[in-house]
């Protein structure tokens, strides 16, 4: 009993430290005025939080190496391996992707690109996209999230293709894609987008644990985020 609420209290421990991270770094994000260089808000503000919550997670990750000699994935891990998840994940995700648009216009539930389409509102989206995005949150909720829960919560379900520590890491990260606030208590969520992310967040985590590497994850975080992106700006332009 004592083993099963000291993995309970861990996960709890790991849950807040990966979702109260982020809100830190939304409230270090706040201090800015982005108004000269984003005036529409597409870009500025999200890059730094994605910067800032990868600055504190590193510092973590540097000082826990200093005290035990984990391995959080930073080389290239089986390349081969991993070049086949990559290309097999655009493959299948760009043309899901496709057919989802598709559905959502022809059904009227199309959203349009959020911003003015500006090229400097085109370019600063899709920049953080391909560069930030991806990075920022496979650091967090892959290398960082899997590596520590490994260290307590082992075994494997669905006839040992997906691991414990991937599946609570992938939950976490759904998670975090869920706002709340506390005065007065609201969530705010999108169904859709918290079950997508836990999915892609399994996917994203059995890659990084077959490959030994968080850089394909983010690799493939990365382009799954520029393909939505990029379609949903091309629709907007079509129907606006």
């Amino acid at each position: 009993m004592n083993k099963v609420l000291q993995k309970c209290l861990w996960i709890l421990v790991l849950t807040a430290l990966l979702l109260g991270v982020p809100r830190l770094s939304g409230a270090i994000a706040d201090l800015f005025n982005y108004h000269v260089i984003d005036p529409d808000g597409s870009y500025a503000w999200i890059s730094v939080h994605h910067i800032v919550q990868a600055l504190i997670f590193i510092f973590m990750i540097t000082a826990i190496t200093k005290f035990k000699p984990l391995d959080f994935g930073f080389k290239w891990g089986n390349k081969e391996v991993g070049r086949k998840y990559v290309l097999t994940f655009t493959l299948i995700f760009g043309a899901g992707s496709l057919v989802s648009h598709i559905i959502a216009i022809l059904s009227g539930s199309f959203q349009v690109f959020p911003f003015p389409l500006t090229a400097l509102n085109i370019f600063g989206q899709m920049s953080f996209q391909l560069l930030l995005s991806g990075p920022s949150e496979e650091l967090i909720f892959r290398a960082f999230a899997i590596t520590m829960l490994a260290l307590v919560v082992r075994g494997r379900f669905l006839k040992g293709k997906i691991s414990y520590p991937n599946f609570i890491a992938a939950i976490i990260f759904g998670l975090a894609h869920v706002g709340f606030s506390f005065d007065p208590f609201t969530l705010n969520y999108n169904l859709f987008q918290v079950i997508l992310s836990i999915i892609l967040g399994i996917f994203y985590g059995d890659c990084y644990e077959k490959t030994g590497s968080v850089l394909y994850p983010m690799i493939m975080h990365s382009i799954s985020n520029i393909i939505m992106v990029s379609l949903t700006i091309i629709a907007t332009f079509l129907l606006i």
